[in-house]
């Protein structure tokens, strides 16, 4: 194969790796918050000195989206695409390798923050009968949380030594 050629490929693959990740994370986000959102509006229209105490549990589901973007940064960091530079070089093991990492994560990221949607609106309903329950409440959402940090240090990690010298 002509080595332009592979360059392009594996950039390709990297470049799409990082868009599945920034992509089905914020894909995830979304759908999350927007369980939780419906959970929140339904208690808010009855009780609304709740807001506050229940932001927080509408807020959780959003930070896969920002590890799905900071995932995506690492790719193009760690491959020259960050500064725009086309020369940038990406073997083609190292472009599969990035696209299943970035998809790996995408999914990781999407299936949590869905879940984590759920946890918050099941919190948020148990706030809803009882208001001093809202820290345990949150312990709920913030134990998926914790899969969906996994999920990017492994991400960070693996790009890493995807790219390290020697490697890519």
């Amino acid at each position: 194969m002509d080595q332009s050629l592979a360059i392009e490929i594996g950039r390709g693959l990297a470049i799409a790796g990082a868009g599945l990740a920034v992509g089905l994370g914020c894909c995830g986000s979304g759908k999350g918050i927007g369980i939780a959102s419906q959970a929140a509006a339904g208690v808010i229209s009855e009780k609304p000195d709740l807001f506050g105490q229940l932001l927080v549990m509408l807020a959780l589901p959003g930070t896969q989206g920002f590890y799905g973007f900071i995932t995506a940064i690492m790719i193009f960091m760690r491959t020259g695409l960050i500064n725009g530079a086309w020369e940038a070089s990406a073997s083609v093991s190292t472009g599969v390798a990035l696209f299943f990492v970035g998809l790996a994560v995408g999914l990781a990221l999407f299936v949590s923050a869905v879940w984590q949607g759920e946890a918050s609106a099941a919190g948020i309903a148990l706030v809803a009968r009882r208001k001093e329950e809202s820290g345990r409440a949150l312990l709920f959402p913030a134990m998926v949380e914790t899969y969906a940090v996994v999920s990017l240090l492994a991400g960070i990690l693996t790009i890493i030594w995807l790219t390290s010298i020697g490697v890519a």
